[in-house]
């Protein structure tokens, strides 16, 4: 009986696709010297409209991802997809100095986006629509860009 609960246990973790979009080694000076972590920024999805993004900071990057992917999964938004697999209507967001434009395409446009904002929107499920990224070349800024523009439906 407990390998059949371990078995569901296993099926929910993976109700949910992760990527990584960011991972840089970040250090702290202190007394004692410099002290080396890993930062981790990770986006999560179930192709049907719901995403979240985490970002932690762990000794070791696998420490960093899990935990990235724990404050993901936190921070989960509801994403309405219309038919034709894009966006209700065309949306501008800024955080911090990155700035995104989100524009609905018709059905076989496809996926025009770069960077952090095609792994966010390819995880929300959303498969045919035009992006520009203005201002910031900043990963996780774009990706909390994205997030935001998102939520805002």
């Amino acid at each position: 009986m407990q390998r059949k609960n371990i078995k569901k246990i296993n099926k929910e973790e993976k109700e949910f696709e992760q990527k990584i979009v960011d991972l840089a080694r970040v250090t702290r000076v202190s007394a004692g010297g410099k002290q080396l972590n890993f930062r981790a920024c990770v986006a999560i999805g179930d192709l049907k409209g719901r995403c979240g993004i985490g970002l932690a900071k762990g000794v070791d990057v696998a420490i960093a991802v899990n935990k990235a992917a724990t404050a993901a999964k936190k921070n989960i938004i509801n994403v309405p997809i219309t038919e034709e697999e894009s966006i209700p209507y065309e949306i501008k967001e800024k955080f911090g100095a990155a700035k995104i434009l989100l524009k609905p395409a018709k059905k076989g446009t496809g996926l025009k986006a770069g960077s952090a904002v095609r792994m966010v929107l390819e995880l929300v499920g959303i498969k045919n629509i035009t992006s520009k990224i203005f201002g910031s070349n900043n990963k996780i800024n774009n990706a909390k860009a994205t997030m935001n523009a998102l939520k805002r439906f």
